[in-house]
C-alpha cells in the first residue's frame, strides 16, 4: 500500500486524519501523543471477519482500536458492499465493490480502502460537508432514500444530520443510533436529543411491519425480538 499522504490515526478513538497532524484529535480530544500512522496501526491492528449469516460478515479491528465499532460485509449478487469502515486498513481482505455510510463517524480509513481497491465510498449529502469529512473522496453523496443490490437506506437524521439505516432482507443496520448501556439500550446522546427522537419514531414507523430477524449494530449482533422490545420501550 502507497500511502500518499501522511496519515495519523488516534489510538483512544480510531478517528483517522489525513494529511495533517494536530494536537488534538478533532473527534475526541485525545492529546497526539495517542496517535500512530495509518502504516503502524495496519501493523498493529488487523480487521477480522467473523459470520452474522450467510450473507453478512462483522468486520472488526484485532486488536480492539479506540472506540471499536463494526462494520458489515455483505455478500449479493457476486458483489461485496460494506456498510461503514474499520479504523485500520488491511490490504489482505477480499475487494469490497462499495461502502456505504450509515453516517461520518465511522469512516475509518475507506479512503486508503478505496484507494487500494478502487471501492466507490457512499454517504449521506449532510454527512459530506462536516469539517471531518473534508479530506475523504465520496463517490456518491445521496440525498433521497434508495435501494441497491438489494440493500435499502432510509436517512432519519437526529443522532448526525445526513445518519442512514440500512436493511437487507431479514437484517437491519442502525449503527450507534442505539447504543447499549448496562444491560439495555440507549437512544444515541450525542447530538440533538429532540431530532435523535424524532428520528427513532420515523425509524419504528419504517420497519415495525419488516420481517426482521437480526440487528447488526456499531458493536453488538442482537436478535431483533430483544432489541425490538428495548427500542419500542424507549418511545412510549
Amino acid at each position: 500500500m502507497i500511502y500518499l499522504k501522511e496519515q495519523y490515526v488516534c489510538q483512544k478513538c480510531g478517528y483517522n486524519m489525513i494529511g495533517y497532524y494536530p494536537q488534538l484529535c478533532p473527534f475526541c480530544g485525545a492529546s497526539n501523543e495517542n496517535f500512530i500512522t495509518a502504516e503502524e496501526c495496519s501493523q498493529k491492528y488487523k480487521v477480522v471477519s467473523s459470520k452474522v449469516n450467510d450473507k453478512i460478515s462483522r468486520l472488526k479491528a484485532h486488536p480492539a482500536l479506540g472506540l471499536e465499532h463494526s462494520a458489515y460485509c455483505i455478500e449479493i449478487e457476486n458483489k461485496k458492499i460494506w456498510i461503514d469502515c474499520p479504523s485500520t486498513f488491511t490490504k489482505d481482505l477480499d475487494q469490497m465493490d462499495k461502502i456505504l455510510f450509515s453516517h461520518h463517524h465511522f469512516l475509518g480509513a475507506s479512503n486508503l480502502y478505496r484507494g487500494y481497491y478502487t471501492t466507490f465510498v457512499w454517504i449521506h449529502k449532510n454527512d459530506s460537508e462536516h469539517s471531518i469529512s473534508k479530506f475523504h473522496h465520496f463517490d456518491r453523496k445521496f440525498s433521497q432514500d434508495f435501494k441497491l443490490s438489494g440493500i435499502e437506506a432510509f436517512h432519519i437524521d437526529g443522532h448526525i444530520p445526513g445518519f442512514t439505516f440500512y436493511i437487507l432482507e431479514n437484517a437491519l443496520f442502525v449503527s450507534d443510533y442505539l447504543i447499549q448501556s448496562g444491560s439495555s439500550f440507549i437512544l444515541n446522546p450525542y447530538g440533538p436529543i429532540q431530532k435523535t427522537k424524532e428520528g427513532a419514531k420515523k425509524l419504528k414507523k419504517l420497519i415495525e411491519d419488516r420481517y426482521i430477524e437480526i440487528v447488526c449494530g456499531f458493536n453488538y449482533v442482537i436478535e431483533y425480538q430483544i432489541w425490538k422490545k428495548e427500542f419500542f420501550n424507549l418511545l412510549h
